[in-house]
């Protein structure tokens, strides 16, 4: 296969993966919580080809090698998570909340035990074995009050949510705060590796600092929405598009200039 070819099929799988970030990030544009995925590309490592000078007395004062640099294609080097604030939207839904401070994220525990954090706050109840009623993510995991994992007792009439994110819970007729959610700041959102579509997890616990219950500040009834700018989203897939294309019709010329020189005799 031609330098030509191999440039531009690895940067078209590269282009690939865009292109399923973009998908991804359009799917989830009314995905409470949801952060925008973007995507950095650089170059991948060059061959030198030095050529010897037909006058030696050009060579005098070069300062560079004689030659070409051919490089081997491009790469996405990395993608990160767009933290800006979603717009919030009021649902009157009790279990519902969302943080009016950027830089704070619920806690929440996976299936396996990790801590995570998300600005997702649709929560629900899920019975637990133990006969209590757990308050839950949309994708089952466990929200974090200040005591861990927050299980309450089932027998109660009514439950809510308020902006100061205490769980007040209505039993014949008296209302009690049995739980507090428990709020993170994270100061460097840049340190938080997305683990799902609304989660993140962190490597240094000692970033986040664990907010005190009068710090605490929710919009109550109401959820974060997803960040995502659709025609931002959109004028982005049409580049990536057309980059594929270009590299496409690379591939395509360079089989037809092999084509051409097979049939010189």
């Amino acid at each position: 296969m031609s330098r030509m070819m191999t440039q531009a099929a690895v940067t078209m799988g590269q282009l690939q993966q865009r292109l399923d970030l973009i998908a991804n990030n359009m799917a989830n544009t009314n995905t409470s919580g949801y952060k925008a995925q973007t995507s950095n590309f650089s170059s991948l490592l060059y061959q030198q080809m030095n050529n010897p000078p037909n006058d030696e007395a050009n060579t005098t004062s070069r300062s560079t090698s004689d030659g070409i640099r051919i490089g081997s294609g491009a790469y996405m080097s990395s993608t990160n998570p767009l933290m800006t604030m979603g717009t919030i939207q009021t649902t009157d839904r009790n279990l519902d909340a969302a943080l009016v401070n950027d830089n704070q994220y619920f806690t929440i525990t996976g299936d396996d035990g990790q801590q995570r954090y998300t600005r997702s706050g649709n929560f629900y109840l899920q019975p637990q074995q133990d006969g209590t009623v757990a308050l839950t993510t949309a994708d089952g995991d466990l929200v974090n009050g200040v005591d861990g994992p927050i299980a309450l007792q089932s027998d109660f009439d009514s439950i809510t949510i308020n902006d100061r994110g205490e769980i007040v819970v209505e039993r014949n007729g008296e209302n009690a705060v049995e739980a507090n959610l428990q709020i993170t700041a994270i100061d460097n959102p840049r340190v938080l590796t997305r683990t799902g579509d609304t989660a993140f997890e962190l490597a240094d616990p000692a970033l986040a600092q664990v907010l005190g219950a009068g710090d605490v500040e929710l919009q109550a009834g109401s959820l974060e929405g997803s960040n995502v700018d659709l025609s931002e989203q959109m004028t982005a897939m049409v580049n990536t598009q057309r980059a594929y294309q270009f590299n496409a019709r690379s591939i395509s010329m360079s089989d037809q200039m092999s084509g051409l020189i097979n049939q010189i005799r």
